[in-house]
């Protein structure tokens, strides 16, 4: 029998106040199933883009946590709060003499020093974890948190915008971030305030685009979930943009959902990771072997018949 549940993902335009897992409980309730997942946590701060896997979409989650993603923040220069943006109240405060040697140039170099492959310390009320328990949790419970550095490669920082309230103790800075999965923006506007000597901390934050979904492509969520909601973007559509495709027949799609390999000559690349589509279904997602070979990796199950 054909599985008649909701299979497929969703755009979404995430709420400011409402945290990730609050959209996954409403669209739960939108569309009545409990199998929902989410790529890419945004903080109860921030808005914009989040991506949500339903049914057999939730196994493109990891590949779509993968990818780029673009950011439009505001960050305020002249004070620091203990995570890094407007969750919690300032703390650490920059000396007026700090905040009134800061100029567009130096900013702008700031700016620059932080652009390209950095390696960047994320905020320590964060979801990593450290030994198996939440950094945030760690932080919360009165922990010394230091987490390690890692590579992160910011692709684009550009200022939009600057305005200068040095009277009232700040300088807000609107800019846009082009940036690698696993990039901290709050670190970011921290880095650039310590880098500059007034400290920093973000504003607002509003993701625009996640790989190749972006902000037009998201659906606002209603009061009233009795609405009708909207049709899902198919698994198929949704593979074709993480990965290379290649076609197969009914046949080889039984074989690879069955674990068995299969050998084509028509695969886009000779190695790596491949999407396997018969007709507009998603098959699998293949690793491609030496000859063509074929193995599924992760498979999702159609109805052949």
């Amino acid at each position: 029998m054909s599985d008649t549940s909701p299979q497929g993902v969703l755009v979404c335009d995430k709420p400011q106040g409402l945290t990730s897992h609050g959209v996954v409980s409403r669209i739960r309730r939108w569309y009545g199933t409990r199998k929902v997942g989410h790529a890419g946590t945004l903080d109860p701060m921030a808005t914009g883009v989040l991506v949500l896997g339903l049914g057999r979409g939730t196994k493109l989650l990891g590949y779509i946590t993968g990818v780029s993603k673009t950011y439009l923040a505001t960050i305020r220069l002249g004070s620091a709060t203990p995570t890094d943006d407007a969750d919690s109240e300032p703390d650490l405060f920059a000396e007026a003499s700090a905040l009134s040697a800061v100029t567009d140039t130096r900013i702008a170099q700031g700016v620059s020093a932080l652009t390209g492959p950095i390696d960047q310390v994320p905020s320590a009320v964060s979801a990593i974890k450290v030994n198996g328990q939440r950094s945030y949790a760690r932080v919360r419970a009165g922990e010394e948190v230091e987490l390690k550095a890692r590579r992160v490669e910011i692709s684009r920082f550009s200022i939009l915008d600057t305005r200068y309230s040095v009277s009232e103790g700040h300088i807000d800075v609107d800019v846009e971030v082009d940036c690698s999965s696993g990039t901290y923006v709050r670190a970011l506007a921290r880095d650039l305030g310590g880098n500059l000597g007034v400290y920093g901390h973000l504003t607002a934050l509003r993701r625009t685009r996640v790989g190749a979904f972006g902000i037009d492509d998201a659906v606002t969520i209603p009061e009233d979930l009795d609405t009708a909601a909207p049709a899902l973007t198919s698994l198929a559509e949704v593979a074709r943009t993480l990965l290379p495709s290649v076609h197969v027949d009914a046949g080889e799609a039984k074989a690879l959902m069955q674990g068995k390999t299969v050998t084509t000559d028509r695969s886009p690349q000779e190695s790596g990771e491949v999407v396997v589509i018969c007709d507009e279904d998603l098959v699998s997602i293949a690793e491609v072997r030496a000859g063509g070979v074929l193995k599924s990796q992760t498979a999702f199950a159609i109805d052949l018949a």
